[in-house]
């Protein structure tokens, strides 16, 4: 069944850091079957915290999510991210 990683950024803390993780997550998902079903585009919070982004990928399952995530490639992208944005990021399988 389908897995999904949901990526919430709620603060950008350094842009350059942002910048630096797009251009070295995108060939990060080399090899690895996933699809973007959203990102970025207009959103609304209907409860909870505000949020300043949302990013949905889908992956084939948990197994291939959590292979793309613990890639090599994406962990390099990933010290990125970490340093450039406070995010939240779940994976969830489908039904």
């Amino acid at each position: 069944m389908p897995a999904y990683g949901i990526f919430i950024k709620n603060k950008t803390i350094d842009a350059d850091a942002l910048k630096t993780y797009s251009e070295k997550a995108g060939p990060a998902s080399a090899g690895h079957p996933l699809s973007a079903l959203a990102y970025y585009g207009a959103f609304e919070v209907l409860e909870g915290d505000a949020a300043e982004g949302v990013v949905v990928l889908q992956f084939p399952d948990m197994a291939a999510a959590k292979a793309w995530y613990h890639s090599p490639g994406y962990q390099e992208a990933l010290q990125h991210r970490l340093k450039g944005g406070d995010y939240r990021v779940i994976l969830a399988e489908g039904v």
